[in-house]
């Protein structure tokens, strides 16, 4: 089933003037040629790709020093600082 909406657009009076000689140029109605642009619009502003996550290096930093989960052992580090 084809449906069509009926609607009003306030276009720029240059943007008018560039639809109605390109429907002249192509011998076709205004609203055909609007309708036309506006698809191809809508196609180019799609949301862009999601760009691939960054692979970030890691570093291997040998054995803690410090058993974080001992809090007396933590502080006793972090006072010394």
């Amino acid at each position: 089933m084809i449906s069509h909406m009926r609607t009003t657009l306030i276009i720029d009076d240059a943007v008018f003037r560039q639809l109605k000689k390109l429907a002249a140029e192509q011998n076709r109605p205004l609203s055909q040629v609007t309708q036309d642009v506006l698809q191809r619009g809508l196609k180019e502003a799609k949301a862009p790709a999601r760009r691939k996550a960054v692979e970030l290096p890691t570093f291997s930093l040998g054995r803690p020093r410090v058993d974080i989960a001992d809090r007396d052992q933590l502080y006793d580090v972090l006072d010394r600082s």
